[in-house]
């Protein structure tokens, strides 16, 4: 627990309307998309870089712990005060767009700034930040870079690294530090950024970001293929990567999840499909989106499409995403628990990736419905038990251990863009070499050697 002198000196820092030990704060604050839920002593709304670094210095002086939150819609736990501590919120003060840079073509923002608004407004002035989680209405800026989060475009533009030009950052000892340039090259020095972008809160707390923005595309058409398999869906996928066109996105529906998607919401999906794929393709010029959807659909149907439908207009695009939008509440059909991982693996062994995780199904009598961003090789396995009895849970996570190992087996990597947290730390032995996390926790101890940020995570401690 936090002493009352604590919250006092805090207090002066931050103000008193932006400290908070009430119980209702304490609940608000103590959950994410996990739904586990570690109550903090405390929640602070920093107001700025200043503040960050005062309230740091102070806590890192008497080991008190700080977990960094964005929105608190992750999936693994990795923004939960699961040691308790204090709980620094950025969602009241530091979420403005310092600037977008029309020259250089980079905006600077603080780590509170929704996604969704970036996007909006660098699309305003004609340019484009493509990472799009499908958290982008809420999950915010500074929670992407911790999580490196992903998204639907992924396939043809990368994750959240792949935009970070730099970053300033607030060490646990109060020092602030800049890494990174807005320049295009920068090789003086350790790639400080590159360790910062998927940290998950525990080395640094970031104070403002440097983003690589790019000129918008002016058009975008979709198209949905139809297959008899998921083998032959997945072919089709890294063939289609390997043909000379790189889709926006390519997203899957196995035959569960759209049979799910249509007993729910009722579109007229095909439930004897064996798997879906939607696809988006962008450009500048009308011919070449075209040339584009004729070399998908000539390599889907090399690959046993047996029907490939092409959107004439804004509604029908709205329609032939419908199904992958609303596969993951559709899915809790199958089970009142969904133990939903984000495993990625080479496009090549996707096809062998989903046989493993069906045999695991069939193994253990349960269903595991699958969909996501195959284009990039990650795939949303859903295990889907009872969660009211404890034999089913016991054997979700069971097949969750199965599906992990089979995971890594075929090269894959334990998560694409959902992060490791609290939820995946007890598979980080599985994924990496004992001398590997050693040096993952050399780098944590050189950060943070009081280990006052976050810890509990990533299988640090």
């Amino acid at each position: 627990m936090i002493d009352a002198k604590h919250l006092q000196t805090l207090e002066k820092i931050v103000g008193k309307e932006n400290i908070y030990s009430d119980k209702a704060h304490m609940i608000a604050y103590s959950y994410d998309a996990t739904r586990n839920h570690f109550e903090p002593d405390a929640v602070v709304f920093p107001r700025s870089e200043e503040d960050i670094s005062e309230i740091l210095r102070y806590c890192n002086e008497h080991g008190i712990v700080i977990v960094p939150r964005g929105a608190g819609s992750g999936f693994t736990g990795g923004a939960l005060p699961s040691k308790g501590g204090i709980v620094l919120a950025f969602e009241k003060h530091m979420n403005k767009i310092l600037e977008i840079d029309m020259k250089n073509m980079v905006a600077v923002v603080q780590p509170g700034v929704i996604n969704k608004e970036l996007q909006r407004a660098v699309e305003e002035v004609g340019l484009f930040y493509p990472p799009d989680p499908a958290s982008q209405e809420y999950s915010t800026i500074g929670g992407n870079v911790s999580e490196n989060a992903g998204g639907m475009r992924a396939a043809k533009y990368g994750i959240t690294k792949d935009f970070v030009m730099a970053i300033r950052a607030v060490l646990p000892n109060g020092e602030v530090i800049r890494a990174g340039k807005k320049t295009i090259k920068d090789v003086a020095g350790y790639n400080i950024p590159g360790i910062l972008v998927g940290s998950e809160g525990t080395l640094a707390v970031l104070s403002e970001i440097t983003l690589k923005l790019i000129p918008k595309p002016k058009m975008t058409k979709t198209a949905m293929g139809i297959f008899k398999s998921v083998r032959e869906a997945m072919e089709a996928v890294y063939k289609t990567m390997a043909s000379g066109v790189t889709p926006v996105a390519m997203e899957f529906l196995d035959n569960l999840t759209i049979r799910a998607v249509e007993e729910t919401y009722h579109k007229g999906l095909p439930t004897d499909a064996g798997a879906l794929l939607v696809t988006d393709v962008d450009g500048n010029l009308e011919q070449d989106l075209d040339f584009q959807l004729a070399q998908i659909e000539k390599v889907f149907r090399e690959n046993g499409c047996y029907e490939f439908k092409i959107a004439k207009d804004d509604q029908e695009a709205a329609d032939l995403w419908f199904a992958r939008r609303n596969a993951s509440q559709a899915i809790t059909m199958y089970g009142s628990k969904k133990i939903n991982e984000d495993v990625t693996v080479p496009r090549s062994a996707l096809p062998e990736l989903l046989e493993k995780f069906y045999a695991i199904a069939d193994k253990y009598e349960i269903k595991i419905p699958c969909f996501g961003h195959t284009g990039d090789g990650n795939v949303h396995t859903n295990v889907m038990v009872d969660g009211s009895d404890p034999k089913q849970v016991e054997i979700g996570y069971k097949a969750i251990e199965e599906v992990f190992q089979a995971t890594v087996d075929l090269g894959g990597t334990l998560s694409g863009e959902h992060g490791i947290g609290l939820a995946k730390a007890p598979y980080m032995h599985m994924a990496f070499t004992d001398a590997e996390m050693e040096l993952f926790k050399a780098i944590k101890k050189a950060f943070d050697p009081n280990n006052i940020l976050n810890p509990s995570k990533m299988g640090l401690d």
